[in-house]
């Protein structure tokens, strides 16, 4: 699934969570190749030009995830959580901590 169509899958989907209409989610999604900067990131760290992704067939967006600079690309399958966070006292890095130890 391409990365913005998967982006905004998520965007609906967590304002169905956030209005209750749903319960947790968490997507599996394969991606085409692409590169993805976050708020964290830094545009020192896209090690190729934007003419270079083109020409390669990358696809570049900017996110308002936290994290730097991240390839995405067949073969890899990425895991979207989207989850009432409530039960971890709103502690994201609690959150986080968890998924790690898991």
């Amino acid at each position: 699934m391409p990365y913005a169509e998967a982006f905004a899958l998520q965007q609906r989907l967590v304002g169905e969570r956030k209005r209750g209409e749903i319960a947790d989610q968490l997507l599996f999604v394969e991606h085409p190749h692409v590169v993805t900067m976050g708020r964290n990131g830094h545009q020192e760290n896209v090690l190729a030009t934007p003419v270079l992704l083109e020409r390669a067939g990358i696809e570049f967006h900017e996110t308002d995830r936290g994290g730097d600079v991240t390839y995405h690309g067949p073969g890899q399958i990425v895991g979207y959580p989207i989850f009432d966070l409530r039960e971890w006292k709103r502690d994201v890095m609690a959150y986080v901590r968890g998924l790690e130890q898991v």
